[in-house]
């Protein structure tokens, strides 16, 4: 789930998108559009879904997997794990991405 109110922003107005695609492609169905027109509309669609889960994703995957907050107790601790180094996570992301097209 996108946490900051960017991110939440962003997400909710790709959904939007996807909505106004999936009802072009209703109306689209409906009136009796060429296969070829159909296809491409399925084609933007999907592009648009998956251009939403990279996003979720890889927000999921910073805050899982990103730097914990720093508080003082935090700061003295040992952490339970091994954060991945900034450019790490921009590599996994890409790669990630790159799959979900």
């Amino acid at each position: 789930m996108p946490h900051s109110p960017d991110d939440k922003k962003r997400a909710l107005a790709r959904l939007r998108r996807i909505k106004g695609q999936a009802e072009g492609l209703e109306r689209a169905i409906e009136a009796g559009a060429a296969c070829s027109v159909l296809l491409q509309q399925i084609a933007a669609l999907r592009g648009a879904a998956g251009g939403l889960m990279a996003e979720v994703l890889e927000s999921h995957l910073r805050d899982t997997f990103g730097p914990p907050p720093v508080s003082d107790s935090a700061a003295t601790a040992t952490p339970a794990f091994t954060v991945p180094p900034a450019e790490e996570m921009d590599e996994l992301v890409r790669i990630l991405r790159t799959y979900l097209k």
